[in-house]
């Protein structure tokens, strides 16, 4: 039997593809409201960021998710995914 797939994705922060389960998933939904996508079923535009701290700064200094969805990212998104990347660490 042939081994599955792995999905992969790039992270927006250091740019380097990594299997999907390692990171957090922000979407553009249809209306233009940015999110988290904790379930990774909402339907819209994804982008994908590392679990570690460094690529959620990377990120954020580039501001790489406002060029990914082409309309400005409010900060609080960036202060969300580090407080759950903080929880997820305890």
């Amino acid at each position: 039997m042939a081994a599955k797939k792995i999905p992969l994705r790039m992270c927006v922060g250091c740019r380097e593809m990594k299997p999907k389960s390692e990171l957090y998933r922000i979407v553009k939904t249809p209306v233009g409201e940015i999110l988290i996508d904790k379930t990774n079923k909402v339907s819209g535009r994804g982008a994908y960021i590392c679990k570690c701290g460094d690529c959620l700064k990377k990120a954020e200094k580039a501001n790489a998710l406002a060029h990914t969805f082409s309309q400005s990212v409010d900060r609080e998104i960036y202060s969300r995914l580090a407080k759950e990347r903080d929880a997820a660490d305890e």
